[in-house]
């Protein structure tokens, strides 16, 4: 992907009292990608978004959007808390945000008509927002997002409340927005999910970059090649099997599985042969280290690290 920023940061910093909530962050946005945002509870992901948005003021650092015209009709957010009207009709409330947008009303009627057949919501477009279900909430506040088309969207936590069938058509949907030209930052705990559309990923914590990169280089970064999932006939002894060579960590499940970690420096074969040694292995199961282990190591490794 061509270096062709659509936003950079440099230097962001935000303080609430004796809280430094962004320290010195330093990112910037292809146009044409799907960005994420990852980081634990307090790593500054919505303050950072807020600032993003205008809607707080940084302490210091720039933050340039390389958009023409106005931002508030070229950007999209779709908030984490929910922010729309319940006692209205859903059809005047989407209207009403692509007029906000800059559409005009019969434009915002066509758009919300369509997003609302595409949603399997036309029928209830009268009815009051209230009344929906908290996954259909959901899709009536991801379509006032994304109604007038943005050049740029922010989706914090999009997939709250859906179910896997609703999740896999987001994820559709947000390929056909990159598709169309919409540049998008996603902040998510679902890793598995963003695993599956992030072209470039940003880990936070404590205000600050853990790393920022694709998924391959990401995976470079980690200190284990992968896990297996394994079912010993007779368990080994803990104390054993943990001092086994190659092994990076080890958790035991209340229904008998051993979900071993094991380092960059060893094949998946190396660690069976090893585990074979002490037991028989009954079934196996094997996977590479995935975003939600990465994102686990590097956080707790920043803790560690930051620990007086």
């Amino acid at each position: 992907m061509s270096d062709n920023p659509i936003l950079q940061v440099r230097d962001l910093r935000k303080q609430f009292s004796r809280t430094t909530a962004v320290d010195g962050l330093n990112f910037s946005i292809n146009k044409g990608e799907i960005f994420a945002l990852l980081g634990p509870n307090g790593a500054g992901k919505s303050t950072t978004l807020r600032m993003l948005l205008d809607i707080i003021r940084p302490d210091s650092g720039t933050i340039s959007y390389k958009i023409e015209g106005s931002i508030r009709t070229k950007v999209g957010y779709l908030p984490e808390d929910r922010g729309l009207y319940p006692d209205l009709p859903i059809l005047r409330t989407l209207i009403y945000f692509g007029q906000l947008h800059g559409m005009t009303t019969a434009e915002a009627r066509r758009s919300a008509i369509d997003w609302l057949k595409r949603a399997d919501l036309a029928d209830r477009a009268n009815d009051k927002l209230l009344t929906l279900s908290k996954g259909n909430q959901q899709k009536i506040q991801f379509i006032s997002a994304i109604i007038h088309q943005p050049l740029f969207a922010i989706l914090d936590e999009p997939f709250s409340g859906l179910d896997p069938i609703n999740q896999e058509k987001f994820i559709d949907t947000i390929r056909e927005l990159k598709q169309n030209g919409t540049t998008i930052l996603l902040s998510s705990h679902q890793m598995a999910l963003v695993e599956k559309l992030a072209d470039r990923i940003l880990l936070m914590n404590q205000g600050k970059s853990l790393f920022c990169g694709t998924l391959p280089e990401i995976r470079h970064q980690s200190v284990t090649e992968g896990k297996i999932m394994v079912r010993f006939g007779d368990q080994p002894d803990h104390s054993i099997l943990e001092t086994t060579e190659g092994l990076a960590n080890v958790q035991y499940t209340d229904d008998g599985e051993t979900i071993i970690e094991f380092d960059r420096m060893s094949s998946l074969n190396q660690m069976m042969s090893r585990l074979a040694r002490l037991s028989t292995i009954v079934s196996v199961r094997s996977s590479r280290t995935d975003l939600h282990d990465i994102y686990l190591q590097m956080t707790l490794a920043s803790k560690k690290h930051r620990t007086p």
